[in-house]
C-alpha cells in the first residue's frame, strides 16, 4: 500500500520541480543552511568537560598464588651463552673463567680429554661459545675453526650428560655470505681497511688483485678510494675467516681500475675432468671488459704486507741524497721475502760488487730483472722459476746501511720502470665460448660496485 502511495506521489512532484525549479532551489539551500544551524545549534548545547562530574571507582583485584608462579619459575632452566676467541696460552681455567664459567669437574675434563688437548690447547684464534646453567657449571663448549682452504670447518663440542662430559669434533661445510665494503686512503690501505672493519685477508687479496697494475708499495695516494665485495665464511652461522674477493675496483691517482671474479663453465673438451660435485674449471681475475689481469710481470716483487705497507721510497743511505740509480729501493725489515715479478730462469745468483748478495732473473726476450742487498738467496743460477716465487729475503749485504731491496727491471740492458712494464705486459681474454656468461656475471658486477660507491658517497656526507 505504502509502495502505491510512493509511485502515485512521484509523477506529481516531477510535474512540481519542472514547472517551478526556482522555488525548489531555495528550499534545498534553506534545508542545507537549516542542517548546518541545527549542528551549531547541537554542538552549542553540549555540557562543558570541566563541569561533568568525576567519579573514582576502586576495586580489589585478588593477585594470583604466588607458589604457582614460583613453580612456573622454577620449572624454567636458567640458560646463559658467551662467545670469546681462544689464545695460545690458555689453560682450561684461564678460558672458562674468560667466559664466566666456575666449574671445577669440567675443568678437569678438558685438562684431560684428548680430542680437547688436541685441537684447543695451544691455538689460538678459534671461535668458542660456552652455555653454562645455574651457578655458572658448563653445560656445553663448542670450538669452531677452519684449518684449510676447502669450504670446510672443524667443530670440536663438549656436552655434559648424565654419565659425564663427552667430546667429540666434527668436519662440516662452511656457508659463504658476500659482503660489500668501501673505503678511502689517507694514510695506508690497511688502516683504511681498518676503519671499513675489512679483513686483512681481503685487504692483501685486492692488493694482489691489481698487482700488474698499482705498485702497492710506492704508487698510493692520499684519496684513493676502493670498492669491494667479498665472501664472509660461516660455520653455524658464526663467521670463521674471510673468503675470496667475488669484485672490487680501485681507484688510483684518478684512474680507475676493476676487477672480478669469474670461472669458465665446464665444455665437452674439459668435462671429463669434473666430477659430479665440481662443474666448474679453475677461475681467475678479469676486468669488466673481459681482459685477465694476470700480467707477464708483477709491478712489485714483494707482497703487500702490514710489515711493507708503511715504507716508502728509500733516502740513499751512502749518499745521503736522492739518487738517480736504475733502480727502485723498498725498505723492509730484514727477512722479508722476495718474489720473481715473472717466469724465467735464474741467470745469476751470488755475491756482486755493491749489491751485496743478488739474484739476476733472465725472462725471455731481452727482459732481466735484478734483486739485490739480500740476506739470503733461496734459487741457483740456471733455474727455472716461476711468477711470484721467492728468490730471497730483504737484507742489508754491499753498499746498505739499512734493510731494503734494490729491485731493477732491465729492457735492452737499460733500465725501465717497472709499473710501466707490468701495465704493457700481455693480458690473456676470456674464452670466447664464455663471452656470454661472462658479459652476464659482468652486468651483475657493475650493479655491485655502483652500490658500494653510492655507500661511501652517503657515509662520506
Amino acid at each position: 500500500m505504502i509502495t502505491g502511495l510512493v509511485q502515485a506521489f512521484v509523477p506529481p512532484l516531477r510535474r512540481f520541480v519542472q514547472q517551478h525549479p526556482m522555488r525548489v532551489t531555495a528550499v534545498v539551500v534553506a534545508v542545507l543552511m537549516g542542517g548546518a544551524g541545527a549542528t551549531y545549534a547541537v554542538g552549542a548545547l553540549a555540557p562543558d568537560a570541566s563541569d561533568i562530574p568525576a567519579h573514582t571507582v576502586v576495586e580489589a583485584i585478588q593477585p594470583l598464588a604466588l607458589q604457582g608462579q614460583t613453580a612456573e619459575l622454577e620449572s624454567q632452566a636458567l640458560r646463559l651463552y658467551r662467545s670469546d676467541v681462544s689464545r695460545s696460552a690458555d689453560t682450561a681455567e684461564s678460558l672458562l673463567k674468560r667466559v664466566g664459567v666456575f666449574d671445577t669437574a669440567a675443568a678437569a675434563f678438558l685438562r684431560a680429554d684428548a680430542n680437547v688437548q688436541q685441537t684447543l690447547w695451544g691455538r689460538s684464534g678459534r671461535a668458542v661459545t660456552v652455555e653454562a646453567g645455574d651457578g655458572n657449571t658448563l653445560l656445553k663448549l663448542s670450538a669452531r675453526w677452519s684449518p684449510e682452504d676447502d669450504g670446510m670447518f672443524k667443530r670440536l663440542t663438549v656436552d655434559k650428560t648424565p654419565e659425564g662430559f663427552q667430546s667429540r669434533v666434527e668436519t662440516l661445510p662452511m656457508t659463504a655470505t658476500a659482503r660489500l665494503s668501501s673505503g678511502t686512503i689517507n694514510s695506508s690501505l690497511f688502516a683504511a681497511t681498518d676503519e671499513a672493519r675489512i679483513p686483512d685477508a681481503v685487504a692483501v687479496q685486492l692488493a694482489e688483485i691489481f698487482s700488474g697494475d698499482i705498485d702497492f708499495h710506492r704508487a698510493l695516494r692520499k684519496g684513493d678510494r676502493f670498492s669491494v665485495v667479498y665472501e664472509t665464511l660461516e660455520g653455524d652461522g658464526e663467521p670463521l675467516r674471510a673468503g675470496r674477493v667475488l669484485s672490487a675496483e680501485f681507484v688510483n691517482a684518478g684512474k680507475t681500475f676493476q676487477a672480478m671474479w669469474f670461472q669458465e663453465p665446464v665444455t665437452a673438451g674439459n668435462a671429463a675432468a669434473s666430477t659430479a660435485s665440481h662443474t666448474l674449471t679453475r677461475g681467475g681475475y678479469y676486468t669488466l671488459a673481459g681482459e685477465s689481469l694476470r700480467r707477464a710481470f708483477l709491478a712489485s716483487p714483494m707482497e703487500f704486507s702490514r710489515v711493507t705497507s708503511g715504507f716508502k721510497m728509500r733516502f740513499h743511505p751512502i749518499l745521503q741524497a736522492w739518487r738517480a740509480h736504475l733502480g727502485v729501493d723498498y725498505a723492509a725489515p730484514t727477512g722479508t721475502p722476495v718474489r720473481s715479478v715473472g717466469d724465467g730462469v735464474v741467470e745469476f745468483a751470488g755475491v756482486q760488487n755493491g749489491f751485496g748478495n743478488v739474484v739476476i732473473v733472465k725472462h725471455g726476450g731481452s727482459n732481466t730483472t735484478v734483486y739485490a742487498h739480500l740476506s739470503r738467496i733461496l734459487v741457483r743460477q740456471g733455474q727455472s722459476i716461476g711468477q711470484g716465487q721467492n728468490v730471497g729475503a730483504v737484507g742489508q749485504t754491499g753498499w746498505a746501511t739499512g734493510p731494503h731491496l734494490h729491485f731493477e727491471f732491465r729492457v735492452n740492458g737499460a733500465y725501465r720502470d717497472p709499473l710501466t712494464v707490468a701495465r704493457q705486459s700481455e693480458s690473456t681474454p676470456v674464452a670466447a665460448s664464455a663471452k656470454a656468461a661472462f658479459a652476464a656475471s659482468a652486468a651483475m658486477v657493475r650493479t655491485q660496485l655502483a652500490a658500494a660507491a653510492q655507500m661511501q658517497a652517503g657515509s662520506a656526507q
